[in-house]
């Protein structure tokens, strides 16, 4: 397919309300590009400049600008922290829609199918947003409707849907936080939250040099659980979720948003997990009250907190996955020895 010649069609119906940003900042403290790279041009308000560079002329359009529009997750945070009301992700999507199918279209954060393909149709039965569909032989996706949220990657059987920047979402990089946290003499349990629900704000928090993460400062650190951020629930596969108690961690909990709340369905298809993980940890000699879902409204961090107070009460009661598993053990070698 030729590409064609790069024109602003889209982008020039917002040249007048990018002069209502006023660079406060505010967007940037949300987003979770900007907290994973910690670079000014991965942040809305960067973005806007760029955008507005490329209105006045004072900008070519280059493969680099293209690479850091595609690169949202389309969590709306930013949207929601605009002091001056502007619509950034319906701007971002529009300047996607004039990079589309030009010399310097790229793919971000959007999904990609690989070569692996076997073309079951999964991913486009459940993609939430109608962006993945069957042409040509091949499964494609809108990278203009596309919303990043993850739901094809995490259903893909042959594994082979994935996002050229992951920005901290992989299992791969998940899996090495929570490795390193497990490894520590009072850690306990992995808590996966929802960056709709929860996301702490940058304003308020402080940089750990440890976990490469910001903590909020009016929350005080606990060495006993991790609070790892997903970009939505429906991110968490049964394999990642399973991964903590390969290191012996107490307990897994999961915190989506409640039903009717999630824009991609992700709290739907965490549960369903969590819940065919319970028979699965069962049949490990696991007690299935071990991991657990639990449906935070966004913002409510109070409820957050309170809800891994329960979770940490509870799993401080069943003690220890090893001693559990020495127990069960022990019960299966007397069975054996009486028999």
């Amino acid at each position: 397919m030729q590409k064609r010649k790069f024109e602003l069609n889209h982008l020039l119906k917002w040249r007048n309300t990018l002069d209502k940003c006023i660079r406060c900042g505010y967007c940037y403290e949300h987003c979770p590009v900007f907290k994973h790279t910690r670079w000014e041009t991965d942040a809305p308000r960067a973005k806007l400049i760029m955008l507005y560079g490329l209105l006045s002329c004072q900008l070519e359009p280059s493969k680099y600008m293209a690479d850091k529009i595609f690169s949202c997750f389309n969590c709306q945070q930013c949207v929601a922290a605009c002091s001056s009301g502007v619509p950034l992700t319906e701007i971002f999507a529009d300047a996607r829609a004039d990079f589309v199918n030009t010399e310097f279209d790229t793919t971000g954060t959007t999904s990609v199918t690989g070569s692996g393909c076997g073309n079951c149709l999964t991913c486009v039965r459940a993609c939430p947003h109608d962006a993945r569909y069957f042409k040509d032989g091949h499964i494609v996706t809108d990278s203009i409707m596309c919303q990043s949220c993850g739901i094809c990657t995490s259903l893909c059987p042959n594994q082979s849907v994935s996002s050229t920047h992951t920005y901290g979402t992989d299992r791969v990089y998940l899996n090495r936080l929570i490795t390193d946290f497990l490894q520590k003499q009072e850690a306990k349990v992995i808590v996966f939250g929802c960056n709709w629900s929860y996301y702490p704000d940058l304003q308020s928090s402080s940089y750990d040099t440890e976990s490469s993460s910001y903590i909020p400062i009016y929350e005080k650190p606990d060495p006993e659980y991790k609070i790892l951020i997903t970009m939505c629930g429906g991110r968490l596969t049964k394999p990642l979720m399973l991964d903590p108690f390969l290191e012996n961690a107490w307990g897994v909990l999961v915190a989506c948003c409640p039903e009717g709340e999630c824009e991609n369905d992700g709290n739907l298809t965490s549960a369903k997990r969590v819940k065919a993980l319970k028979p699965i940890l069962s049949s490990l000699d696991i007690n299935p009250d071990r991991i657990e879902l639990v449906n935070i409204a966004h913002g409510d961090k109070a409820g957050f907190q309170k809800a891994i107070d329960n979770f940490m009460e509870k799993i401080k009661t069943l003690g220890p996955l090893v001693d559990e598993r020495s127990m069960n053990q022990q019960i299966r070698n007397t069975k054996y020895s009486t028999d």
